[in-house]
């Protein structure tokens, strides 16, 4: 199998704030978009970020079709987690975890944005 590009598709109920919150903070752009579904990619990533509208009919299968926020973590890593943490944090996005590093040299911090998914950054120690 030669996998050529990744997507993650996100239920969420306001996609234009999940939009806003990647490329304001993350530096994503919008590939396509239509009502209801937004496709973002990054220029230093070949994965796809996917954004749906809850409760979209296309969705399948629809016994799962609700709101991706619980349990889910996007985690980014990235070489400088400080200076990354405080351009995000000084912009004005939600801060959940401020920096800290595990025993096992995983350095993190989270965000949230508007729908409750988080977004961490980690650089490994």
């Amino acid at each position: 199998m030669k996998i050529s590009r990744t997507a993650v598709s996100l239920n969420v109920p306001d996609v234009a704030a999940s939009v806003a919150f990647a490329k304001t903070h993350f530096g994503y752009e919008e590939a396509m978009a239509a009502d209801g579904f937004a496709s973002l990619q990054h220029p230093d990533s070949s994965t796809n970020l996917i954004f749906l509208q809850t409760g979209l009919p296309t969705f399948r299968p629809s016994e799962i079709a609700g709101s991706a926020g619980e349990g889910l973590l996007l985690a980014f890593v990235v070489d400088d987690l400080d200076t990354e943490y405080a351009k995000i944090a000084d912009s004005g996005a939600r801060v959940v975890t401020p920096p800290e590093t595990e025993e096992w040299g995983e350095r993190y911090c989270q965000f949230a944005d508007a729908n409750g998914i988080i977004w961490q950054l980690v650089q490994w120690t």
